[in-house]
């Protein structure tokens, strides 16, 4: 009889375990950050752009919008650096403050370092299934570089800054991997990364774990194309011609182009959504939208009415389009004027993870109360830091924003103060008439610049 008990209460035992695991795994919601490349924030429908974007407006509806929302900088690179490790970039070993370039002899030994902690490499160590579709840009020299190698169980995508979208290659040198190996892919880039992310999705509807998806589009941004004539590559938009057709109420070619290469994004976005939904998976994940930075005017992007674009510090570099949905967690139809950055992703991520982060040195926020029940954040203080680059033709530049109040220092030198809550278009320079706050400012940059660069070089 003794025996009998013992058999029982071993048989309950063995069940609460099969059903206490899964359970677990339930409470903790998947995550999924869309992360587009080079969409200023007057390029999305809801931030008051002429694109069309129903399906981004869509995400508005559905959740929070952010109107002083910044990027971790105005360049690829270090904007995708800050993000995946919730460290400022000027700390980064390898001081990635400029876009890696695919093709220099130089850049074949730079990228994201071991033991820069990525939030994929937390969440898969606390059973999270990772996922990287898209686009990298953290380092394409070696396999050590490869985000198989930094917390993403799947890699579909390319490594460098930008893609031919017909051919998947940069120029013509292959560029698209399936984890570690080369891969011949046709069609349409930005459709295979939708169709990648409907793949995984599906996998996910019958997975045990919670998953992590960073949908990382290269669209946007224009193409990387190949020159027979002069045997190198050329920057070029690459529209396809039905989608053109949509947006012909567009005067500007160039703004036209960009405008074809956005709607077809925005189908992605509605296409990943729906499989979100159509699988059971859209009311225990997070979504995120956002953009790497702001737009380049050069090749059809906009940050109206803010001053600046891509590769400046000025606001329409670094203050980008930022929604966040996740149904009966997140008001729907929502908005908030709190100031937050990339850099609060991995934090608050980790906080609905139920994940501790006591033992990581991280530069950002947790912000999961002010998503979840609008408490307000508190005065913030950012940094930001551009390296020079000789072969784009790019200075030096640095800012800080310390509550509404911004200074900045461009390539050439030229030194500016704002305050942000009077003059968010940054119009008037205040250093003459605010001496200082000036250099109050001007002091607390040397020591933010002092202070990040000799932790990188510590290895911190």
């Amino acid at each position: 009889m003794q025996r009998q008990h013992l058999r029982w209460y071993l048989i309950c035992f063995l069940l609460l375990i099969t059903l206490v695991k899964p359970l677990a795994a339930a409470e903790q919601p998947n995550f999924l950050i869309i992360f587009t490349d080079d969409q200023g924030i007057h390029d999305v429908g809801c931030y008051g752009s002429e694109i069309p974007t129903p399906n981004i407006d869509h995400l508005a509806k559905e959740g929070l919008l952010f109107r002083q929302y910044y990027s971790a900088s105005a360049i690829c690179t270090p904007s995708r650096f800050g993000l995946l490790t919730g460290r400022n970039p000027s700390r980064s070993r390898d001081q990635l403050l400029g876009a890696l370039m695919f093709m220099s002899d130089v850049d074949q030994n730079r990228g994201i370092q071991p033991g820069e902690t990525t939030i994929a490499e937390v969440l898969q160590q606390n059973g999270y299934q990772t996922a990287l579709l898209g686009k990298w840009h953290l380092g394409h020299g070696t396999e050590s570089f490869l985000p198989v190698s930094h917390g993403f169980d799947l890699f579909r995508g390319h490594t460098g800054g930008c893609i031919d979208y017909f051919t998947m290659t940069y120029g013509n040198i292959p560029d698209w991997y399936h984890n570690r190996q080369h891969v011949i892919e046709n069609g349409y880039a930005t459709d295979l990364i939708t169709e990648e992310a409907e793949h995984f999705l599906k996998d996910q509807r019958t997975a045990e774990k919670p998953f992590f998806l960073f949908l990382a589009y290269n669209a946007p941004h224009f193409g990387k194309g190949w020159s027979p004539k002069a045997q190198e590559p050329v920057n070029i938009m690459q529209p396809r011609g039905d989608d053109l057709k949509r947006v012909s109420f567009i005067k500007d070619k160039v703004r036209r182009e960009f405008a074809a290469m956005t709607v077809a994004l925005d189908d992605g976005i509605g296409r990943v959504m729906s499989t979100l939904k159509n699988n059971g998976l859209d009311e225990n994940t997070v979504v995120i939208f956002m953009t790497d930075h702001g737009g380049d005017y050069v090749y059809g992007g906009s940050n109206q009415p803010f001053r600046g674009g891509k590769a400046t510090l000025f606001e329409g570099g670094i203050r980008v389009p930022f929604i966040m949905r996740w149904p009966g967690k997140i008001k729907a139809g929502t908005e908030t004027s709190e100031v937050t950055w990339a850099l609060d992703l991995f934090p608050t991520i980790c906080r609905f993870a139920d994940i501790d982060t006591s033992g990581l040195t991280l530069d950002g926020r947790d912000i999961s109360t002010l998503l979840t029940e609008q408490k307000p954040v508190g005065s913030r203080e950012f940094y930001w830091q551009l390296g020079p680059h000789k072969e784009l033709d790019r200075g030096r530049w640095t800012a800080v924003r310390q509550g509404d109040w911004k200074y900045l220092q461009d390539a050439q030198g030229a030194e500016f103060l704002f305050d942000l809550k009077t003059d968010p278009h940054e119009k008037q320079n205040l250093i003459k008439t605010e001496p200082e706050k000036y250099q109050a400012l001007q002091q607390r940059r040397d020591e933010l610049a002092k202070q990040l660069s000799r932790q990188a070089h510590s290895r911190e």
